[in-house]
């Protein structure tokens, strides 16, 4: 199964997984739209995207202009919704309820409000890829709001996929990834977070952009899979 001549938009698609998941969708021969807020992120994804491919520029909060997106793009196959800024821990003690509502502003109202307006566009045979994470299932200290939004995101994978059926609603949930997510953090913070990890995870590092992304093909091109939580951790919840 491959995605020749089948278009997919993917939501954050111009860094990290998302990008990752636009290049390995093309090299399946889709004509891939990518979208950010940032027109620097689209045009950078766009020179490692091949000339089908298109970048749009959008807010993801705001549900006018991404109505206005899938008005213009009109009929397309399959929906991925990546988006999502650097991570910040929230300890309950120094909780800010207003940068926590943003998080979810732009993870789970985002992706619902994709899912709201392309529904009219989306190919009843075709598929809805959201994003999670082993959040939901190993939270530390501070990872309240991060651990909600994973769940809350797994919980609207599975009503989503019985509500749009025929439409295919699956999610990925993703490991510890080198990707920039963890951008906020210091270098050699991040460094030392990926070889402690790399040691604990049962595969022995921690993953790459590349990894995840072969999840969201495999998704969008198994026809039987629907409601599915597909984990690509490494093993690290198993320890």
């Amino acid at each position: 199964m491959d995605l020749q001549g089948q278009r997919v938009v993917v939501l954050g698609g111009t860094s990290g997984i998302g990008l990752a998941t636009a290049e390995a969708a093309a090299r399946q021969g889709a004509v891939v739209t990518v979208a950010s807020s940032r027109r620097a992120s689209v045009d950078h994804a766009l020179t490692r995207l091949p000339d089908r491919c298109d970048g749009r520029v959008v807010n993801l909060t705001d549900a006018r202009a991404v109505g206005r997106l899938f008005d213009d793009l009109g009929e397309f196959a399959h929906l991925v919704y990546t988006a999502g800024e650097p991570l910040t821990l929230m300890p309950l003690d120094t909780l800010d309820l207003d940068a926590a509502g943003h998080l979810f502003a732009l993870r789970y109202f985002g992706a619902l409000g994709a899912v709201r307006a392309a529904l009219p566009y989306l190919r009843k045979d075709g598929s809805i890829t959201l994003t999670t994470g082993i959040a939901k299932d190993r939270p530390g200290p501070g990872w309240a709001v991060a651990a909600s939004i994973c769940g809350a995101m797994e919980a609207l994978t599975k009503a989503l996929a019985v509500e749009l059926a025929p439409i295919r609603v699956n999610v990925v949930s993703p490991g510890f990834i080198r990707s920039p997510l963890w951008s906020g953090m210091g270098d050699e913070e991040r460094e030392r977070m990926y070889t402690e990890l790399a040691a604990a995870i049962p595969v022995g590092r921690v993953g790459e952009v590349e990894d995840i992304a072969r999840a969201y093909v495999f998704l969008m091109t198994e026809p039987f899979a629907t409601g599915t939580v597909l984990t690509v951790d490494g093993g690290h919840v198993l320890v």
